[in-house]
């Protein structure tokens, strides 16, 4: 696997010196407190907190923007999905009802529609956070710092191996698509209906999954002949202890999970409804 091809983006900022395993624990915490309410109140907040520090990373946009459209694409689906299984969703949740549309098998309610942008901006608060893990943390020391939080060495290793394989994963999928269209099998726009093209793109699949199967027998084969796996624990290249900056963050995190916790608890969080 190339290292060239790495997600990770080298730069001197705060979230590049964070330990791997701080980082992680501050996504499970941010993550955690954001499936703890339904208020997009909350959400704006920790949107535009996690914009700033994505903007503090200096990360360029051209390396990011794919995962970033990923998941702007995936709320307009979801957002559009639950609008045609479920258009009055939104007024069993608030207990009112106030009709925009007549959809002839359901009416689509503006409980509903306000529902569905909570639930968009449930998941865009998620998105700095985990833009921010996915290109700051460099696989092999992130795998280093997990083993020394006590997960066993084969599964922060698995990691290690997840975070490399992503683009070369990507890498093999261009390269296929390429040999596809210069034999004529139309893929760009342009080049046959919507319909067409989703039935070229998948038939990338099967030599996707060939070479990947592939790939993945040549890193077993590999690691076998090394002995991983043969002694019960294992040293890393790249390990670093804590600094002052790793412990601070995780107690803040720490803290504020725990405010968090106790503001649900006591009912503030549930789908806010302004009208």
């Amino acid at each position: 696997m190339s290292k060239a091809g790495m997600l990770y983006i080298e730069r001197d900022t705060l979230f590049h010196r964070l330990d791997g395993a701080v980082k992680l624990l501050m996504l499970l915490a941010w993550t955690v407190i954001v499936f703890l309410f339904q208020d997009i109140r909350v959400f704006i907040v920790l949107f535009l907190l996690g914009i700033g520090l994505l903007k503090s990373a200096q990360l360029p946009w051209t390396r990011i923007r794919l995962l970033v459209w990923v998941i702007i694409v995936f709320n307009i689906f979801n957002s559009i999905f639950t609008i045609l299984v479920s258009p009055a969703y939104g007024s069993e949740v608030n207990g009112t009802t106030t009709v925009l549309i007549d959809l002839g098998y359901e009416v689509l309610t503006l409980e509903t529609v306000f529902y569905i942008l909570t639930l968009s901006m449930k998941y865009m608060s998620l998105m700095p956070i985990s833009v921010l893990f996915v290109y700051t943390t460099h696989p092999t020391r992130f795998a280093g710092s997990v083993n020394r939080l006590g997960v066993p060495y084969k599964i922060a290793y698995a990691f290690n191996i997840a975070f490399r394989y992503i683009p070369d994963l990507k890498k093999d999928f261009l390269s296929i698509s390429n040999a596809m269209q210069a034999r004529g099998v139309g893929l760009a726009r342009g080049e046959g209906t919507i319909v067409q093209r989703l039935k070229h793109y998948a038939a990338i699949a099967i030599p996707l999954v060939q070479s990947s199967l592939a790939r993945i027998d040549t890193v077993a084969n590999a690691m076998d002949l090394r002995g991983f796996g043969k002694h019960a624990k294992r040293t890393w290249y790249s390990s670093s202890p804590w600094g002052r900056v790793d412990v601070i963050v995780v107690i803040v995190c720490a803290v504020v999970l725990a405010v968090s916790i106790t503001v649900r608890v006591k009912g503030f969080g549930t789908f806010w409804y302004p009208f």
